[in-house]
């Protein structure tokens, strides 16, 4: 009982921070509504989103080359199982034996703030300078979208990784853009 009651009032507390987390019942739920046809156009810097390129995640820093994205463009990432992966910083939430991750690269050409988004539930950490960066935002994408989860970061120019973990999928859509 006392682990409903801290469910209820955890649920409670999401709902009222206007967080709700991904994959959980309000996802599906959310996604069930979208039942527009067509679905809402997205707005013209997330256009991208409806036309993925396939990308493959590396299983380890040294194969970040092949794993780049662009900033501005959607990729449909190939995830790996977790035991093959070798990160670059150890996530916070490396997930287990039976879910997927990877590390992917992009460039930034200045410093500033860059979301990175997700179509689906996982850990994300973007690693600057070999170091962790905080978030300074998170938020779900426009209804219907497909947009999961979206983070924001302030980075600084140059090649930045991100390190998916977690993933229950072994594929995600995934995007960057500059947002300031």
């Amino acid at each position: 009982m006392a682990r409903v009651k801290q469910f209820l009032r955890l649920t409670a507390l999401f709902a009222c921070a206007g967080f709700y987390p991904v994959g959980t019942g309000w996802a599906a739920e959310h996604t069930a509504q979208c039942t527009q046809h067509p679905a809402p156009a997205l707005p013209p810097a997330l256009a991208p989103w409806t036309s993925p390129t396939p990308v493959s995640a590396a299983t380890q820093p040294d194969g970040l080359n092949v794993a780049l994205l662009t900033v501005g463009k959607a990729a449909q990432v190939t995830l790996h199982p977790t035991t093959d992966i070798q990160y670059s910083v150890r996530p916070e939430a490396p997930g287990g034996k039976v879910s997927s991750g990877g590390l992917l690269a992009f460039d930034t050409p200045d410093a500033g703030t860059y979301r990175v988004m997700l179509s689906g539930r996982a850990w994300l950490d973007v690693i600057a300078q070999g170091k962790v960066t905080d978030s300074t935002h998170h938020q779900h994408g426009p209804a219907c979208s497909g947009i999961g989860k979206m983070v924001d970061f302030t980075l600084p120019a140059g090649r930045q990784t991100i390190q998916i973990s977690g993933s229950g999928t072994p594929t995600l859509e995934v995007m960057v853009i500059k947002v300031q």
